[in-house]
């Protein structure tokens, strides 16, 4: 196919058949626009056609015939219509191209869109699970309101579930999704990357040169996993016996290593705080482990857990019933240990160690490590005049606004709140900026708050779990009485909830913007 992009929000093309349609939709479009009459040329696919293949890929349909050389006030006012329903990023196509393109310029669609992409009431920088979250609960308080998703990625991934992978517990493609799919109806997704943001101008910056405006903006890129942060890592992910959860690539790779390993040496990782997910780096281990253990090899690996951190985990509730897992599994726990270098095909790990008040380097041999890389504040964000010291978006901690720009919030891993980052969090903080966002449009101040709630299932063997929940403060915030879930101590039915049940609840429940258990929690006046 030969695509046109006249604007983010709108391409055009030559005449397409049904069988591009699904590549049509994988590309990021989410609406299709016929400006051909059929019956033009012999072989040519009828609106209908290309409308039931769009259909079955989940896409919009419209039929705006023009004829060549006849094209009429009539026809531009339909595009016109059309373009302001249809679901962006929109294909419009004709014989040539040439017929849609004058369609839009009759419609209007390409004057606001040159070095300055258009203006919106609300910009949200990010299509990860906060920003999809977000934008679907706004949307559904207020359809009729323009917002733009900026992401560049043209898939969606559930990353809570590649620890599942690397324990062959849940399917690798399971854990992903055409963005397109995902974008809330009424949402302009805009497929390309933010390069920086200029507050004082209510612009957002991009790394094709151009910028995007907005009333409101909603911060949430997601975090940096800086791969180069650890010399030879990055040659060596994927062999050597070099693994890591925490890419999509790699967690099958880790599930092999584990499966194949029958003795030797077992290495985990976890470096400086922040990282998403905090508790995912052991979570490889006491999974590992349980596998292990079941196949009877335990006993003759040597397990070691590595964390930069003074502590096995951040909360001290949860960590008696940690300690217990780590004992029965035999677990070396090296405190204060931090990764600095690798040599993969030496298989060797250099680690930094605090003892007091000297550091040391220490070398360790493994058959295979399971490594989680430092992570930061995207780069851009780093560098914009939003940044906190900390690198991430500055914000109230309880209303995730901005503390310098009113009109701007922020949530997921790139805000600044000291909270753990988990998808859990972005769920619960995404309501309580949708409100607060909605509030900051009407010229009103934010209207609920935030209480650092996270979660994180802690799967310290197969089929059970410790649910650790907690909020600012490391403040346990349990969702259920203990008579049903008892956080503190491993369960059988929290593996049931994060086996079964947070699956669908993230894709049908989270991403559309159905609120179970998160409603925001308004603050009183």
């Amino acid at each position: 196919m030969e695509l046109t992009k006249l604007t983010y929000r709108l391409s055009t093309s030559p005449q397409i058949r049904p069988d591009e349609v699904a590549e049509i939709a994988a590309a990021g479009f989410r609406s299709i626009v016929c400006n051909r009459p059929d019956g033009e040329e012999q072989g040519q696919p009828t609106a209908n056609q290309i409308g039931a293949a769009a259909r079955r890929a989940g896409l919009s349909f419209a039929h705006i015939p023009a004829v060549s050389g006849s094209i009429t006030d009539q026809d531009g006012r339909a595009m016109s219509r059309a373009l302001d329903e249809l679901p962006g990023p929109v294909l419009a196509y004709c014989r040539s191209g040439a017929r849609s393109k004058k369609l839009a310029e009759m419609a209007g669609a390409l004057a606001p869109q040159s070095a300055d992409s258009g203006s919106y009431d609300i910009v949200i920088v990010g299509g990860g699970s906060a920003g999809i979250a977000t934008a679907a609960s706004i949307l559904k308080r207020n359809s009729r309101l323009s917002l733009a998703i900026i992401e560049p990625s043209e898939v969606h991934y559930y990353q809570p579930g590649w620890t599942m992978v690397g324990a062959d517990i849940f399917n690798l493609e399971s854990t992903r999704r055409a963005e397109a799919q995902l974008i809330p109806q009424g949402a302009t997704w805009i497929k390309a990357s933010a390069s920086g943001f200029a507050p004082d101008e209510n612009k957002v910056l991009l790394c094709d040169g151009g910028s995007v405006s907005y009333r409101v903006l909603i911060a949430c890129p997601g975090i940096k996993l800086d791969w180069d942060a650890i010399p030879g890592l990055r040659d060596t992910l994927g062999r050597n016996g070099v693994t890591s959860n925490y890419s999509y690539e790699f967690a099958a790779y880790t599930c092999r290593l584990v499966k194949e390993l029958k003795g030797g040496r077992a290495l985990f990782t976890q470096p400086v705080m922040p990282i998403k997910c905090a508790g995912a780096p052991q979570k490889a281990m006491y999974l590992s482990c349980s596998i292990w253990e079941r196949a009877g090899v335990l006993k003759g690996i040597d397990v070691q857990f590595h964390t930069a951190g003074a502590a096995l985990f951040g909360v001290p509730v949860y960590v008696p019933a940690l300690m217990e897992y780590v004992e029965r599994y035999g677990a070396h726990l090296n405190l204060e240990s931090r990764l600095v270098s690798i040599d993969g095909p030496a298989k060797v790990a250099t680690f930094e160690q605090k003892r007091g008040d000297e550091l040391t380097q220490v070398e360790e041999r493994f058959d295979m490590i399971h490594v989680v890389p430092p992570q930061t504040a995207p780069d851009f964000v780093r560098s914009s005049p939003l940044a906190a010291p900390s690198g991430f978006v500055e914000v109230d901690e309880a209303t995730l606004r901005h503390p310098r720009y009113p009109n701007v919030f922020a949530l997921g891993d790139a805000c600044s709140a000291s909270n753990a980052k988990t998808a859990a969090a972005a769920r619960k903080q995404a309501p309580v900026v949708a409100v607060n966002a909605l509030a900051a449009l009407a010229g009103r101040e934010p209207v609920a708050d935030y209480d650092g709630y996270g979660s994180c299932p802690l799967t310290v063997e197969k089929g059970k779990i410790v649910l650790a929940e907690f909020g600012y403060g490391g403040k346990p915030l349990p969702s259920f009485p203990t008579w049903l879930i008892d956080g503190t101590r491993p369960s059988r039915l929290s593996w049931l909830l994060k086996d079964t049940i947070l699956p669908p609840v993230y894709w049908h429940g989270m991403l559309k913007g159905r609120e179970w258990m998160v409603k925001p929690h308004l603050i009183d006046r």
